[in-house]
């Protein structure tokens, strides 16, 4: 059976050790309370944000790019890095215009710790009155095509476990009164 190959799913060639700077595991030893030691592996990272966007319909607006973790294309949330001195809510502007060609008016709703494991928060951004300005223009390294999804279908994707920020995705439906 010959199944056609996703243009955006990306192939492993191999595995080792390493950072290519968008993170970093390091291992940290630790003095336990009862006297023992023992290492934790950290990852070290700048802070991130993720953007739930919609346009005056409410329709969401996501990205459809390969995740090398899970290793398959995944519908997203737009966002990314919050840059040296640069805000959240500049940030969660810029990525969801760079990702999508698309803003409206942004709001930082609050932050969260990436994972236990994690030195680095993920801010999480809400875009509302988002309208087309310009093309995408990722950065390079980022493959992606523009998705526009119903509030329904959202909240379906979210209980799918096929989104990697579910945890952002569902704070912004409480937010927003969509739960």
């Amino acid at each position: 059976m010959d199944t056609e190959r996703d243009p955006l799913e990306w192939e492993l060639l191999d595995k080792r050790p390493g950072s290519c700077g968008w993170v970093q595991v390091v291992t940290a030893r630790y003095k336990m309370p009862d006297g023992t030691e023992a290492d934790w592996d950290l990852v070290e990272g700048g802070n991130i944000v993720a953007v739930v966007a919609l346009t005056a319909d409410d329709e969401v607006i996501l990205v459809r790019q390969y995740r090398p973790g899970p290793g398959m294309v995944l519908l997203e949330l737009p966002g990314g890095l919050v840059d040296e001195g640069e805000s959240p809510r500049a940030a969660a502007i810029r990525e969801l215009l760079e990702e999508t060609g698309y803003a409206g008016e942004a709001t930082i709703i609050g932050s969260c710790w990436r994972s236990a494991a994690a030195e680095h928060k993920q801010w999480i951004g809400i875009v509302t009155g988002c309208h087309k300005v310009s093309a995408p223009a990722p950065e390079a390294g980022e493959f992606l095509e523009v998705e526009l999804v119903g509030r329904d279908v959202f909240r379906e994707h979210i209980r799918s476990g096929l989104l990697t920020d579910t945890g952002a995705a569902y704070r912004c439906l409480d937010q927003l009164g969509w739960l």
